[in-house]
């Protein structure tokens, strides 16, 4: 059974209000929370491609990039968890695990529940909420859904709007 419902959250993944790209985020991590998202990526099976500033290379250690000097290449980490659906994290902070996802590949109720299997998958692993907010919300005041650990699933977190 589905955790949320198409037709309860379809206004959220609107393309014109939303944007295409929210963010998701799990704040207070560490380069462990970091490492343990790198091994799931492994063990899940999800194709993936590594990339520092564009130039595709082998997936290295957490502690390794996140060492990195501040001036250096942007290091990205693109997962597919179906081949249809993208999430593109931003190796940038051991503080805070942050992605985007694209509403374009997310509509209709198969390719949410790919989209909660996937949150759940990252909050589980790691025992942390896992918030998706609209594009560009950086002070996070306006989540939409997320990864509830103590119900240990995927719940909606912002109002149904009143049509």
């Amino acid at each position: 059974m589905s955790e949320l419902l198409w037709g309860d959250v379809k206004g959220f993944f609107d393309l014109e209000w939303e944007g295409c790209l929210p963010d998701v985020w799990v704040a207070g991590t560490g380069v462990e929370d970091w490492q343990a998202v790198l091994d799931l990526v492994v063990a899940s099976g999800w194709r993936s491609e590594y990339s520092e500033g564009g130039v595709v290379m082998p997936l290295p250690r957490a502690g390794e990039v996140l060492s990195r000097s501040a001036d250096a290449e942007c290091a990205d980490l693109r997962v597919w968890p179906t081949p249809d659906v993208l999430a593109i994290f931003r190796l940038e902070s051991a503080d805070e695990i942050g992605f985007d996802v694209d509403l374009r590949e997310l509509q209709g109720q198969e390719r949410l529940d790919v989209l909660c299997g996937f949150l759940r998958a990252i909050g589980h692993r790691l025992g942390k909420p896992v918030v998706m907010t609209p594009e560009g919300d950086w002070d996070r005041s306006h989540p939409i859904l997320g990864f509830d650990v103590e119900s240990d699933q995927v719940v909606l977190l912002a109002e149904p709007s009143i049509s």
